[in-house]
């Protein structure tokens, strides 16, 4: 993570496995509108992603769990992205209308998880302006 003067430079997230969208937590639906169809779920040991057909959702908690940010991406508001696939992994990077970058990264990836995150990818870029 970067600092400049004590502001976050680059949020972050590391997803290592995709989970089925009938086992999402509960707290993860109640922030998808009824108009939105979930596409795909990730999780880490404390956070979750949602990716819809127009948001994304980031359930960032803390390793104490003192704090859960939730941040709510539409897809409209993305500027420039790019998606990076490495040996095992991939990389969702993009940044917003607001200048804000945002680095997703994806772990244990096999080919059938990266044609997956790929056309999840492909309906986020279909809402640019």
């Amino acid at each position: 993570m970067a600092y400049i003067k004590y502001k976050e430079l680059t949020k972050y997230f590391d997803f290592k496995e995709e989970i089925d969208i009938q086992n999402l937590p509960d707290y993860a639906r109640e922030y998808v509108r009824s108009d939105e169809k979930i596409l795909l779920g990730y999780q880490t040991s404390r956070d979750h992603a949602v990716f819809t057909d127009k948001t994304m959702i980031l359930f960032d908690r803390d390793l104490i769990g003192t704090y859960k940010k939730i941040h709510i991406i539409p897809y409209n508001s993305i500027s420039s992205s790019a998606i990076c696939f490495k040996p095992g992994k991939a990389e969702i990077l993009l940044s917003m209308d607001s200048g804000y970058p945002i680095r997703i990264n994806f772990v244990n990836m096999n080919h059938d998880k990266k044609e997956h995150l790929k056309s999840v990818y492909k309906t986020m870029m279909n809402h640019f302006k």
